[in-house]
């Protein structure tokens, strides 16, 4: 059976017949508390709080909404304020992985181009050479020399005519959240040509009473300067930093009085694809290649491919977007599902609305406002029924939860519990004043679970300006409170229904 077919096979006939008389059917392992001649089950339930105290001990302000389901037949077992939309935050991103793995398929990988717009004869291209994004989100430093080498190996050595960077496979998006401080490193620019989740590397330290100032392209192996994005110090104390379109290069300054004896942080780019186009040739130089400056186009004019750089399959991008949630594979690999689908490049909010409409079709999850792709905008909405509900669909095609992170529960002393007898694989979502899990609860017994937790304070977030507060008074605590109840909830219905 081939990859598209047993896809197809699993998110179409495997969640159609969870639709229909699969759901109503009896759970393989019991999910109700069963009575022993010892009577420890019922002991269990009865030393299990309700749901409801755990919430009132939480003293969260806002709203809370959860949901339990048995993963196996999708029945709900247990759910509060289940119906109402809240922010799901960065559990967007389980849908997502869903959305392109029905689109794409687990083994498709993203190619980054080389491509010649002339022959090339003796060393020499009589014509342009193109960088050319196939919407990698993954494209780091590394790879760019790996593409410079092997362009090398053709016996290229010069470029009579220009070096041209393309981007257009996705629509140009300055920045994932508008709202969302100018610097934060997490919600950088989307284009079709990205390079190190398109974030460039500032680094200061201070010897001699001055400030030494790089801005890079670093990896483990290279550290390329870059021009595109530029630093400079101003003398103040706040805002720390400020951004301008400079035209040719992002223009930053950072203000005296938070720069310290040093330190380094990663920031955003909005210029992708010159960004990836000068460190592209960077490293073509070292490998006596000569080209021009990089000139973005609109358009992709004919040619041949001479060099290709492969991503990793798309399942394994995705279990590293939802370890280390990173925004921009997200948006990328569900703008790259939503052209898939349509057969042509489609813009942020319509790629959410078209993943919101397959959500409702292929999960049964109703109601779903999603906004993006990756959680980041809080006027995305989502009940926890349907969430805890769409995860019990998927649960039967099998695709969803090996790419979900292990989720260590903790113990009276926050410490990580690794022998804590409940096993979950999850995907968690933080925004100020908004904490989201969701996913899968083995028990010790055989019970597989299927929950959602879903907590956010509007009134405390219309408090704070997002594009200027990095950390609002109250939210951290808020937040570990709502962690807290997680867990609570979890061990909970481990007891409650774990079979």
């Amino acid at each position: 059976m081939s990859t598209g077919i047993s896809r197809r096979y699993f998110l179409g006939t495997a969640l159609a017949a969870l639709g229909s008389s699969a759901m109503a059917g009896a759970p393989a392992v019991s999910l109700r508390p069963v009575a022993r001649p010892d009577g420890g089950a019922r002991r269990a339930v009865q030393r299990a709080p309700a749901a409801e105290a755990l919430i009132s001990q939480a003293n969260l302000s806002g709203r809370v909404g959860y949901a339990v389901a048995d993963a196996r037949t999708g029945q709900l077992l247990e759910s509060g304020d289940a119906t109402t939309g809240l922010p799901p935050a960065s559990v967007t991103k389980a849908v997502t992985a869903l959305y392109a793995l029905d689109a794409l398929g687990p083994e498709h990988r993203f190619g980054t181009r080389l491509i010649a717009t002339g022959p090339i004869s003796g060393g020499v291209l009589n014509g342009d050479l193109i960088l050319a994004g196939g919407g990698d989100p993954t494209l780091e430093t590394d790879g760019l020399a790996s593409l410079a080498a092997n362009l090398a190996k053709t016996g290229l050595r010069e470029v009579r005519g220009r070096f041209l960077v393309w981007g257009g496979a996705v629509p140009f998006t300055r920045a994932i959240d508008e709202t969302q401080p100018e610097h934060a490193g997490y919600n950088p620019a989307l284009s079709g040509l990205n390079l190190n989740y398109n974030r460039v590397h500032f680094e200061w330290r201070r010897a001699n009473g001055k400030y030494a100032i790089t801005m890079d392209a670093r990896s483990d192996r290279y550290r390329p300067d870059v021009t595109m994005a530029r630093m400079r110090i101003a003398d103040r104390n706040v805002p720390v930093y400020s951004y301008k379109d400079a035209g040719s290069y992002d223009d930053w300054t950072v203000a005296l009085g938070a720069l310290g004896t040093g330190g380094a942080r990663w920031l955003p780019v909005r210029k992708p694809e010159l960004y990836a186009g000068e460190v592209f040739a960077t490293f073509a130089r070292s490998q006596g290649i000569k080209t021009g400056a990089p000139q973005v186009i609109d358009r992709l004019p004919g040619g041949t491919a001479i060099v290709t750089h492969a991503s990793a399959p798309l399942a394994t991008i995705l279990r590293d977007m939802l370890k280390f949630s990173t925004n921009l594979t997200a948006e990328m690999v569900g703008l790259a599902a939503s052209a898939k689908r349509r057969g042509a490049v489609v813009a942020l909010d319509q790629s959410a609305q078209d993943m919101n409409a397959w959500a409702a079709q292929a999960l049964g999850m109703t109601g779903a406002a999603l906004r993006d792709h990756s959680g980041l905008s809080d006027r995305s909405r989502l009940s926890a029924a349907a969430m805890a509900q769409a995860l019990a669909r998927a649960h039967r095609a099998g695709l969803l939860r090996p790419l979900l992170r292990t989720v260590e529960l903790r113990d009276a002393q926050g410490r990580p519990n690794r022998n804590h007898p409940l096993k979950v694989a999850a995907k968690t979502g933080t925004l100020h004043f908004v904490s989201a899990l969701a996913g899968y609860v083995t028990t010790p017994q055989g019970a597989d679970l299927a929950f959602a937790i879903f907590t956010a304070s509007d009134s405390l977030r219309a408090r704070i300006d997002p594009s200027q507060d990095d950390s609002p008074p109250g939210a951290r605590s808020w937040n570990t409170r709502s962690k807290q109840l997680q867990q609570a909830l979890i061990e909970r219905w481990g007891a409650v229904y774990g079979g």
